[in-house]
């Protein structure tokens, strides 16, 4: 396959080469127009021989989709030269009109029929399957669409013709045809009146159906570089979408997002949400069979519910703050003194204190917690003291009453703590 592709661009190399020296020989630009249809075709042949090379590429870790974007960049620069090059022989014509020069008619019927038959002999021999994907898949230039309106009603009168003409030709075949129709309009009318400008008018003719038939081309491949979602395929993947979301153990469907990787493949990548006892190598089978139909690359991220859980501080705690051995508690400072305590059933001496039930004003309300890193860190577990500890040793640490010793344990520490229940007293305030 590459050698026959090299042959033919060896071949249209030639070609090229004579046409431009009887150009210049006849000074005709609709002949110079028309030649630019076998430079066209020398760049579609170079685009097949990289889509040829890219079928033996595998994707890479560079390049993980592969190379099918190339093609499709070299099927967009390809459309954009031609119609830069329509664009200079209506710059050039534009210059004829004021000062016509005579043009020789020697070589421009045979110029004409030479680069008619090499551009059919190319595209009827090599199948470049870009573009014949992208004019299938592009709009329909306006020549297009004036031919379709004349064969239907030929075809009415001749139904035979109606798998040839319709529903719509090649337009690479159809604007070979019509550049070689105005040509041979051209050589006649020039033969017979010595009508000159009508050379010049022929080359606006066919600069404008290049440039009409490569226009929507190279918009297709533009929204292909741009990673767009085809029109065609939106209804199928949002029905898609709602069948995944109704699958057994699916939650949730987010996230999605389906692009053009190169002519004719789709890639995406999606979400999904899954309960906590669902399987997640069975949903994500389920859900890559259904989409597979139209998303040849597809990426899946599946997690499962996760409950919330209440959050013990109210800000961002570092990892070092879940060993509680490794921090000190502020410990609850000293409201009164011990001898006021009832050390045997740790509530005040006095019965004057409202019950703990009634009291709004509750300790620790609308107090944030503070934790203090330790500079003493342990390697291993909580620094729990296993073993029992007499009920005697626990007063005389101050831990069987409220407010005294404890300056390390499983509390919140708190910096402003009332004497009592129900009030709101600080340090060194007397008592009511």
């Amino acid at each position: 396959m590459s050698w026959k592709i090299l042959l033919f661009g060896a071949i249209n190399l030639i070609c090229t080469g004579f046409l431009l020296m009887w150009c210049s020989s006849t000074n005709s630009i609709a002949l110079t127009a028309y030649t630019y249809l076998t430079i066209f075709d020398l760049f579609s042949l170079m685009t097949c021989l990289i889509s040829y090379w890219i079928t033996m590429r595998k994707p890479s870790p560079v390049y993980s989709f592969g190379f099918e974007r190339l093609e499709v960049l070299a099927v967009f620069a390809s459309t954009v030269l031609a119609q830069l090059g329509a664009l200079f022989i209506l710059k050039e014509s534009a210059e004829r009109f004021l000062e016509q020069p005579e043009i020789h008619t020697g070589r421009l019927l045979v110029g004409t029929f030479v680069a008619l038959s090499f551009n059919l002999f190319t595209m009827l021999s090599i199948r470049n399957k870009p573009f014949a994907y992208v004019s299938e898949a592009a709009s329909t230039s306006w020549l297009q669409e004036h031919v379709a309106d004349l064969s239907r009603s030929l075809c009415g009168i001749i139904p035979g013709l109606s798998s040839i003409f319709l529903p719509r030709m090649n337009p690479f075949v159809l604007i070979d045809l019509a550049g070689a129709f105005a040509l041979c309009i051209t050589y006649m009318l020039i033969e017979i009146n010595n009508y000159f400008a009508v050379d010049t008018a022929s080359a606006i003719a066919i600069a404008l159906m290049t440039f009409g038939t490569m226009y929507p081309m190279s918009v297709y491949s533009g929204k292909v570089l741009l990673q767009t979602t085809p029109p065609h395929v939106i209804g199928q993947l949002d029905k898609l979408i709602r069948e995944v979301s109704t699958l057994d153990g699916v939650l949730e469907v987010r996230n999605e997002h389906f692009w053009t990787l190169g002519f004719g493949s789709l890639a995406g990548s999606v979400h999904v949400r899954i309960r906590r006892d669902a399987n997640e190598q069975m949903v994500l089978a389920h859900v890559t069979n259904r989409l597979y139909t139209l998303v040849s690359t597809l990426t899946v991220q599946i997690f499962k519910d996760d409950w919330i859980r209440p959050a013990l501080l109210s800000g961002p705690v570092a990892a070092s703050v879940l060993n509680f051995s490794d921090h000190h508690v502020i410990p609850m400072p000293l409201l009164k003194g011990a001898d006021d305590l009832n050390p045997v059933t740790s509530t005040p001496a006095k019965p004057s204190s409202s019950p703990p039930e009634f009291s709004f004003n509750t300790p620790g309300k609308n107090v944030s917690p503070v934790i203090l890193l330790n500079t003493q860190t342990k390697p291993y577990g909580l620094g729990l003291n296993h073993g029992h500890t007499s009920y005697s040793s626990m007063f005389n640490q101050g831990l069987g009453v409220p407010g005294i010793g404890a300056t390390q344990g499983f509390r919140t520490g708190f910096t402003n703590i009332p004497s009592r229940y129900g009030t709101n007293n600080r340090i060194g305030q007397s008592r009511p």
